[in-house]
């Protein structure tokens, strides 16, 4: 049976899925396919039920609660640090409130995040979260929100960060952030589920076991980024709670899915 597994082009994700790419674990007669795309066209993908397995943004899921499951583990959850909005100068809140800000895509958890400490509508710009920093940079946008490695290389590029959402949330909830989620799709059926969900956990633990060539595949996502800034990106979001949420886990993505959408129901592969 074919599993496509969606999964964004970024070193975390990559660092995840290694225990499967490299054969270090188990497939159990699955052929694991991966699907690596920017989050935005995962979260639009996802809509429409495209891929058995996926990331996605958890600001998405409320929107596809009805067709996947989340598992219970592989979550980008940052406590205290999550995506930054940068700019070429210091901007205040109510600076921010006055700009268009250019985002990688309105379906991600980024953006939704962005809108609670904001509070209000945003003015905003779509562009791919990789081509956010160079428009910033460039002067034809006035602030950027940042995702990914731009969280950690904004500085080499002369820009001053304004507002970090994972700090902010934190303040607001004393909770981390959940900005990305692994999902499954339902229609697979509880069996198949339940194989799914152990073998992917089983490659998240294989890489981090194994973290020197896991990291090694991981940085062939990462776009220059060199091993030293690989390892403190996959350190920031591949950690115990990316293992299993645990109950900090749960509550947090019930608290963020909550204030985003009236009719969620937060709900794991058992």
């Amino acid at each position: 049976m074919v599993i496509r597994v969606g999964f964004s082009a970024d070193p975390d994700d990559a660092f995840m899925f290694w225990g499967l790419a490299s054969g270090t674990v188990d497939a159990r007669g699955y052929e694991f396919e991966p699907v690596v795309e920017d989050i935005q066209t995962l979260n639009e993908w996802s809509l429409e039920g495209r891929l058995e397995v996926t990331a996605m943004s958890a600001a998405t899921y409320p929107l596809v609660q009805d067709r996947y499951v989340l598992l219970p583990h592989g979550a980008s959850i940052g406590s205290g640090y999550g995506p930054i909005v940068v700019a070429r100068e210091r901007l205040s809140l109510d600076e921010l409130r006055e700009t268009e800000i250019v985002i990688p895509g309105e379906l991600t958890t980024a953006f939704l995040v962005l809108k609670l400490a904001l509070g209000h509508d945003v003015g905003h710009r779509v562009l791919p979260f990789d081509r956010i920093l160079p428009e910033v940079v460039s002067g034809r946008a006035r602030a950027g929100l940042l995702i990914h490695e731009g969280q950690l290389t904004y500085r080499d590029e002369g820009l001053e960060k304004c507002l970090d959402l994972g700090e902010w949330w934190l303040l607001e909830t004393g909770l981390p952030l959940p900005l990305g989620v692994n999902t499954a799709r339902r229609d697979l059926g509880s069996e198949v589920l339940h194989d799914l969900s152990q073998i992917l956990r089983e490659s998240i633990d294989a890489a981090l076991e194994h973290r020197e060539e896991a990291l090694e595949y991981a940085l062939g996502y990462g776009r220059g980024m060199d091993a030293e800034s690989g390892d403190a990106f996959v350190g920031m979001y591949v950690n115990e709670l990316t293992q299993d949420y645990g109950e900090e886990g749960r509550e947090a993505i019930r608290e963020l899915l909550s204030r985003s959408h009236a009719n969620v129901r937060v709900e794991f592969v058992q």
